[in-house]
């Protein structure tokens, strides 16, 4: 198994249960729960690790400018900051790397995912005072600045290059062929950055079988998430019988098939004929 290497289980337990009772807080904090899912990710993180994050983060803020003026001046001067200054920014490589996805390695790095560039820039600005957020853009996550009737778009995955109305169109279009709707440019919450960043590990490991590790755990996060597709217990429970464990897959299959039962009978039908062709491999 190529590193980063998984933590032990009982490390592993109390990370999770972490997680889930910061994901359940009433104001999640994005940093802690990216760091959380870092530290699932690579045993290597202990708790100083996560803690030299946060002071990373704090650190940066503290080197922006005070109160540079409104959504445009902010969105420069992090730019200035972080990806003129500091050269983070995103490559096509980093889509291979699932380092790209985890935030303390991005910040060793400097370099990562769109959605993970977007948090540090999030999370350097707020701490330093400014209106951030996130805008999830299909097929490219990028940062907002200010209200809506002064939104300010900036892309950390190109060093923080301020965005203009049809950069944004162009973004989109180039993911979905489709046309930018109003809609997408509304703040993306916490959970939500963190579901899509769950998503991203996921198809990094499907893309490599021989990585369902990663994508156990990363279902399985998934699943501690407050708000999640019920879909997602049957891809748990695929997974649990890739690995070899052929009757808890079995069981997984067959509760699923319960949930699924109500709408859709054949549907239930095949995950449950999936349950015994599982069971039937301890043969």
């Amino acid at each position: 198994m190529r590193p980063p290497y998984p933590p032990p289980p009982e490390r592993s337990a109390e990370l999770r249960r972490r997680f889930a009772a910061e994901a359940r807080s009433e104001r999640p904090d994005l940093s802690a729960l990216c760091l959380l899912v870092g530290a699932e990710a690579d045993g290597a993180l202990d708790e100083a690790g996560i803690d030299a994050a946060q002071v990373e983060l704090d650190r940066l803020a503290g080197l922006l400018p005070y109160r540079p003026g409104g959504p445009r001046a902010w969105a420069v001067a992090v730019r200035e900051l972080l990806g003129d200054r500091l050269g983070f920014h995103g490559a096509p490589g980093d889509y291979q790397r699932l380092e790209s996805s985890l935030l303390h390695e991005v910040l060793k790095r400097r370099r990562g995912l769109p959605i993970l560039l977007s948090v540090v820039w999030m999370e350097v600005a707020r701490r330093a005072g400014a209106p951030v957020y996130g805008v999830a853009l299909p097929g490219h996550f990028v940062v907002g600045f200010g209200p809506e009737e002064e939104q300010v778009l900036a892309d950390p995955f190109d060093g923080g290059r301020v965005l203009s109305g049809t950069d944004a169109e162009v973004l989109v279009a180039g993911a979905t062929g489709a046309r930018l709707d109003p809609a997408m440019l509304r703040p993306a919450d916490p959970l939500e950055v963190v579901s899509r960043i769950l998503n991203n590990v996921r198809a990094w490991a499907a893309a490599r079988p021989e990585r369902s590790d990663v994508a156990l755990w990363a279902v399985e996060l998934s699943l501690l998430l407050p708000s999640h597709p019920a879909r997602l217990r049957y891809e748990r429970a695929r997974l649990l019988v890739q690995r070899g464990d052929f009757l808890g897959g079995a069981s997984e299959l067959e509760a699923y098939a319960e949930v699924v039962e109500a709408v859709d009978e054949a549907a239930a039908g095949r995950v449950r004929g999936e349950a015994s062709a599982a069971r039937a491999m301890l043969n």
